[in-house]
């Protein structure tokens, strides 16, 4: 059967995946993930991509974006992973491919999935036993968006914007989000729709979503998604 092409739909939050290649480790020290986010910053503008979340672990990352084109978040992912792995093999003294493949994504309803994905993705280091509190790892967008530093990488979502009149009570309103954390259901969802590319919402969600694009969203027929097979993915 053939690969079906990855969902991409501008004006939509992408929740994107990419892991090293038989799970290796694709940061070494600092100066690696220093890199992949200064590629980040120089690509993401370039190519039309609005980053709102994002963790690097040692062997994969997460990131939430927004492309403002059909082509943006592809084009920004092609050209930041062939230059990173180019600096990584260079630097390391070694060769060959450095990815798992092309990276997973999919599209998340932002109502109801975007704040829990960048919880996710904040308690990624503590669900592996990194930190035990999200505060403590450097490398995710967790510190700015608490208003600890400021991530020029980072541009914030109406959903953050909605959480409050302030800078301080969006900040203490996130931070309760973090703080209370996500079920095992909702972890579980948020992984499988990115790995397995079908889009993560509300039967009205998947339904206005299917209007946009010939490609399935979800499983099944296209054009009569079902909500509990939604809720799976």
């Amino acid at each position: 059967m053939a690969r079906l092409p990855r969902l991409t739909l501008p004006g939509y939050a992408h929740h994107v995946i990419q892991r090293g290649n038989n799970r290796q480790t694709i940061f070494i020290d600092d100066e690696d993930f220093e890199m992949l986010h200064a590629l980040w910053v120089e690509n993401a503008q370039k190519s039309g991509v609005a980053v709102h979340a994002y963790v690097l672990m040692d062997n994969h990352f997460h990131l939430l974006a927004t492309p403002s084109t059909e082509s943006a978040l592809p084009q920004m992912m092609q050209a930041v992973g062939r230059r990173y792995v180019q600096y990584f093999n260079r630097r390391h003294g070694r060769s060959g491919t450095l990815w798992e493949g092309r990276y997973r994504s999919t599209i998340l309803q932002p109502d109801r999935y975007l704040l829990p994905c960048m919880v996710y993705m904040d308690l990624n280091p503590v669900r592996a036993g990194r930190v035990a509190h999200a505060a403590d790892y450097r490398w995710s967008s967790h510190a700015h968006w608490l208003g600890v530093r400021n991530d020029r990488l980072l541009t914030p979502h109406a959903q953050f914007w909605d959480l409050g009149n302030t800078p301080f009570a969006r900040e203490a309103a996130y931070a309760e989000l973090v703080q209370a954390g996500l079920g095992a259901q909702e972890q579980e969802a948020l992984t499988a729709s990115a790995l397995s590319g079908w889009a993560l919402g509300d039967s009205d969600f998947i339904q206005q979503l299917q209007k946009q694009t010939p490609r399935r969203v979800v499983q099944g027929r296209a054009g009569r998604p079902s909500l509990n097979k939604t809720s799976k993915n």
